[in-house]
């Protein structure tokens, strides 16, 4: 028999990836997908924000055009992260103790995206959902994701953490 049924984690995060098909960044697009007692709650992709224009539409990516390094000044990109546009498409109370699958693909050669994480705007949006864990696909890990508990990034605030060892050096 060549039927394998995929297992529920590969499920939600194939539906992730179908999401971020959505997504109209120029450099990469990420798709989420919130999941609660087995149900979806909402989903989310990378673009601007409702009635703006989206990078794709504009034909170019500001952040690139300036020469701007992935991870660096989000305040100049057009987009709403994925996370985000999942968060609030859901109520709290759905949110709470739920999993979000998570999905990246560069724009422009459709790979995945090595070892994705989400930026520290993200995070704190994520941590306030109250969201317990964050599933991401990872062709680098043996089962092709990784599971973040969330309260690790309670615990360890990288914000504050670059902000000392910035103040150390001075």
């Amino acid at each position: 028999m060549g039927y394998k049924r995929i297992d529920k984690i590969n499920y939600y995060l194939e539906i992730a990836d179908t999401v971020l098909k959505r997504g109209t960044c120029l450099r990469r697009n990420y798709g989420a997908v919130i999941v609660k007692n087995d149900e979806i709650i909402s989903t989310g992709y990378t673009g601007a924000p409702r009635g703006r224009k989206n990078c794709i539409n504009l034909g170019y990516c500001a952040r690139e055009k300036l020469k701007i390094k992935s991870g660096e000044k989000y305040e100049l990109c057009r987009s709403v992260h994925a996370e985000q546009n999942a968060i609030i498409s859901a109520a709290r109370k759905d949110t709470l103790n739920a999993t979000m699958y998570m999905v990246g693909r560069d724009a422009k050669t459709g790979e995945l995206v090595d070892h994705i994480d989400s930026c520290s705007m993200c995070k704190r949006v994520v941590i306030n959902a109250g969201i317990d864990k964050v599933i991401v696909k990872d062709k680098n890990e043996p089962l092709g994701y990784r599971i973040i508990d969330v309260q690790d990034w309670i615990d360890y605030d990288e914000v504050l953490e670059e902000k000392v060892k910035k103040i150390m050096e001075e």
